[in-house]
């Protein structure tokens, strides 16, 4: 490495590194790396907003403390007539701060409806598809408190259960790849706190404010409700004892699956014992969309009032076929298979 490569390396570490001087900042890094241990490169999820920012920051603290080469990627999804121009400024300002950022662009048709939803979803594809391509096993994404309060009350409005409710993990997988949301116990403050201390500069999503999307509408709820009085930090403890319950629910799923669940021709066929619903509804209701998950390949699990016709078709009929989330599901006498279509 040469002299002058040498020296702008040992100032972007200085310049981040004085950045920890900040009281706040500090206390925010510390829990922020207490929370994350990971020893190999990583990938972080640039959006523009405050959130993505501060997390840029904050792993790229982490990865000069580690020695590692973290790729930051942000999505030109073309839902926006300005969304070319703004990540290529996003990509431009980042680039002063030594942050290399990579632009991922979705082309072809657009969604008239769910349009978040599967925007979304094509973000995780394209990430997770980076990932592949550069064999990196974990990607960052800056969801964070708020966000999971939030996301509790769009799943509360749409009569989801306890999965769903608290849905938003720590970690996650997608296609064998880790989603890994280290800033889920920061408030959006500190975030955008960080993003103005360093930075100077955030993008603010228009989407953000606009009524026709449930989460704006749900945000603005939300900000009645502490108003009136609501606790953020006590609500994200309440929703810190639910993900507990359903860790407790998950543990007893997994035994389910491992004990009376056999897959068969490299998980294309799965077969199912009689005690697999000797358990209490919601186990054998969540172990059996796994199974959907697993042989039909599909990430999002399928509708739940399909699964409960067809546990009611399973304890009153003694033979039938149906498909569902691309399987083929067959009961013949006790016996339950479960193919890919």
């Amino acid at each position: 490495m040469s002299p002058k490569n040498l020296t702008a390396i040992n100032k972007t570490h200085s310049f981040y590194l004085n950045k920890l001087k900040n009281k706040r900042i500090n206390n925010i890094y510390r829990k922020f790396e207490s929370l994350i241990d990971i020893n190999e490169n990583f990938i972080v999820a640039v959006s523009g907003g405050a959130d993505s920012l501060a997390l840029s920051f904050l792993s790229k603290i982490y990865s000069i403390k580690r020695f590692l080469e973290p790729k930051y990627f942000i999505l030109d999804h073309k839902l926006r007539k300005n969304s070319t121009s703004e990540t290529r400024y996003v990509k431009k300002i980042l680039n002063k701060f030594s942050i290399d950022l990579n632009i991922l662009t979705w082309n072809g048709a657009k969604p008239k409806k769910n349009i978040q939803s599967i925007a979304r979803d094509k973000r995780y594809s394209m990430l997770v598809k980076a990932a592949k391509k550069f064999e990196i096993k974990n990607i960052l994404l800056g969801h964070h408190m708020d966000d999971l309060v939030e996301n509790f009350f769009i799943r509360f409005t749409r009569g989801s259960g306890l999965n769903g409710l608290v849905s938003l993990d720590r970690k996650s997988k997608i296609d064998n790849i880790n989603l890994i949301r280290p800033l889920l116990s920061f408030k959006k403050e500190d975030l955008i706190y960080i993003t103005n201390y360093v930075f100077g500069f955030y993008v603010k999503d228009p989407s953000n404010e606009d009524d026709k999307f449930k989460r704006a509408k749900i945000r603005k709820f939300l900000i009645q409700l502490e108003n009136e009085g609501l606790d953020i930090d006590k609500f994200y403890l309440t929703i810190k004892n639910l993900q507990s319950s359903n860790q407790t629910i998950k543990f007893y799923i997994s035994e389910n699956l491992r004990q009376n669940v056999t897959y068969l021709k490299a998980k294309q066929l799965a077969v199912l014992k009689r005690d697999f619903f000797y358990h209490s509804k919601e186990v054998v209701f969540r172990s059996f969309i796994e199974i959907v998950k697993v042989i039909g390949q599909k990430y999002y699990p399928v509708r739940g009032k399909k699964i409960d016709r067809i546990i009611e078709l399973i304890n009153t009929k003694s033979h039938f076929k149906v498909t569902l989330g691309r399987c083929i599901i067959k009961k013949v006498n006790e016996t339950l298979l479960i193919s890919k279509e």
